[in-house]
């Protein structure tokens, strides 16, 4: 039987290779500065939405860096979008 929680689990690890790619790529990449910012932004919020993901599904009680991430990780992605909308 194929568990959800592992299913989320492998996905969000993906989305961190995926995002810290992106943010690589970003500098060393690309010459473009609008282009650099973008890609720094897209990776910000995969990196952030995944490790969100992780912590929501541990099975433990939140320790206090896992706490800090469940608040500020929101602040980073909404920061993140924010800036891809105004860039688009």
């Amino acid at each position: 039987m194929i568990d959800p929680g592992q299913i989320a689990i492998t996905g969000s690890w993906i989305a961190t290779g995926v995002g810290f790619g992106l943010w690589l790529y970003g500098w060393f990449g690309t010459k473009l500065p609008l282009k650099r910012q973008r890609l720094h932004d897209c990776g910000i919020a995969l990196v952030f939405s995944a490790i969100l993901v992780r912590v929501v599904s541990q099975e433990r009680p939140l320790g206090v860096f896992e706490w800090a991430l469940f608040f500020i990780g929101p602040l980073f992605i909404a920061a993140a979008l924010w800036r891809l909308a105004r860039t688009s």
